[in-house]
């Protein structure tokens, strides 16, 4: 029997998955959270075999959410299932830790591969993205520009692109100022743009913010 924590802000698309899962196997025991905090919440409170993220949470991003179990529970398998393209966000929720990345326009049957093969220890990679992973063994530009970033620029880089503070990101993530700041510039740097609003045309154009 396992037990599976999902984690999505759209009650129709938590309640979707659960009736996919327990279809699948009845013995499987589901859990809900509409919220990243929720989800750390219930993390802590339970235990848990398996979660299914969303990355886009209300209030708190699915990478940082990643960032923060790895620390927290690092032996946890985390699937992101995910309205982003692959292409778009699959390469930094693999750095980032998770054990798979599914689009949330995969069939039924997927899901339940992806969650047999994570459960299983394994990694799960769709054909798609095993595709464009190989692709860019040969051709790095066939990946966009923002997946040179390491996971804590990336990070950086969506709370600048959404408009946020560098003293509010400082604070968010317990660090300097000044770290913020440098960040901001390698960020800049490695992405070829010259200021925060190059950032969020870009994010938007990306659909790495909403």
């Amino acid at each position: 029997m396992a037990s599976i924590l999902i984690a999505d802000d759209h009650a129709v698309v938590r309640t979707g998955l659960r009736h996919i899962l327990e279809a699948y196997d009845s013995s499987i025991v589901v859990g809900e959270a509409a919220s990243g905090s929720d989800a750390l919440r219930r993390l802590r409170e339970g235990t848990w075999q398996l979660l299914v993220l969303d990355i886009n949470m209300p209030d708190r991003g699915g990478i940082d959410i990643l960032r923060h179990i790895r620390s927290s529970n690092p032996t946890l398998p985390v699937l992101v299932v995910s309205g982003f393209a692959e292409k778009q966000y699959a390469v930094m929720a693999l750095r980032a830790g998770a054990s798979g990345y599914l689009e949330k326009d995969q069939s039924a049957d997927e899901l339940v591969r992806a969650v047999r093969v994570v459960l299983s220890g394994r990694r799960y990679v769709s054909a798609r993205l095993a595709e464009l992973l190989v692709d860019d063994l040969h051709s790095p530009s066939e990946l966009p520009p923002h997946s040179q970033l390491s996971e804590r620029e990336f990070q950086i880089f969506c709370k600048l692109a959404s408009g946020r503070r560098t003293s509010d990101i400082a604070r968010e993530l317990f660090i300097s100022v000044k770290t913020v700041s440098t960040y901001r510039s390698r960020v800049l740097e490695k992405m070829g743009f010259h200021a925060n609003a190059d950032l969020t045309r870009y994010a938007l154009r990306n659909d790495l913010i909403q």
